[in-house]
């Protein structure tokens, strides 16, 4: 018989699957509770590996680990994977990279959407005029770009008086696969939702590389506030639907 401690934390460690509802789970590498759109939900494949659920869609049971690098490593380093599942489950060696290029491809196609959407000004001249007559959150340079252009569309964003928050994550290839044009140097992000989507997902990845909650905090469209963790928890909103 599981103790009903135990019952709890195998309740916030599992989840059923995309139609859960719970708003916070336990990383089971840090053994914290965090909602979970700062976690990252890994379930087993069909080849008996764990892989990223980066969109939180795939079916069976999962588990969360924190979603940054560091976290992630060690989960890898410590196996908590089999601990979680409670069962064998293989662990890639290059779980991290792997888990980086999901979170990067995520983000790389939500730019897609935003520029099939219009919302993608792309170009120094097409990116200035936009600071100047519209609604822009975001100014996205390749991060190989010039510091003399990107200096003066950094100046023009500032003159504009509004919250613009200035990319450089993505190299130019990237950004030409995406927005399906050649040389994509300067680009300016219009409001829409599609745009939000985008930011979230490249938040997202930033703050996986680097570990920083600030990059959550400083955003635009983000929560306010010191990012939150948590080690008492309720039982009802945590635990699974059908455990």
């Amino acid at each position: 018989m599981i103790a009903p401690s135990q019952q709890i934390e195998a309740g916030i460690e599992l989840d059923s699957g995309p139609r859960a509802r719970e708003l916070e789970r336990m990383c089971v590498a840090t053994r914290t509770v965090r909602p979970v759109s700062d976690l990252i939900r890994f379930v087993v494949g069909p080849n008996g590996e764990a892989i990223a659920d980066i969109k939180r869609k795939l079916p069976g049971r999962g588990v969360w680990v924190t979603a940054t690098q560091d976290a992630l490593a060690d989960a890898v380093k410590r196996k908590v994977f089999a601990r979680g599942f409670k069962r064998d489950v293989r662990t890639p060696a290059d779980l991290v990279e792997r888990t980086d290029g999901l979170l990067e491809r995520a983000a790389l196609e939500a730019l897609a959407m935003a520029g099939k959407a219009g919302l993608v000004a792309v170009g120094f001249a097409k990116a200035e005029a936009a600071l100047q007559h519209d609604e822009v959150v975001a100014v996205v340079h390749a991060a190989e770009g010039s510091p003399d252009g990107i200096r003066k569309l950094d100046a023009a964003a500032r003159r504009s008086q509004r919250p613009v928050t200035m990319i450089r994550t993505l190299t130019s290839p990237q950004l030409d696969l995406a927005l399906g044009r050649p040389n994509v140097i300067h680009a300016a992000l219009l409001a829409g939702l599609a745009a939000d989507t985008f930011l979230a997902r490249l938040r997202r990845l930033e703050r996986f590389r680097t570990g920083d909650p600030a990059i959550d905090q400083a955003s635009a469209a983000g929560k306010s506030g010191p990012d939150r963790a948590c080690t008492g928890h309720s039982a009802r909103m945590e635990m699974d639907a059908n455990d």
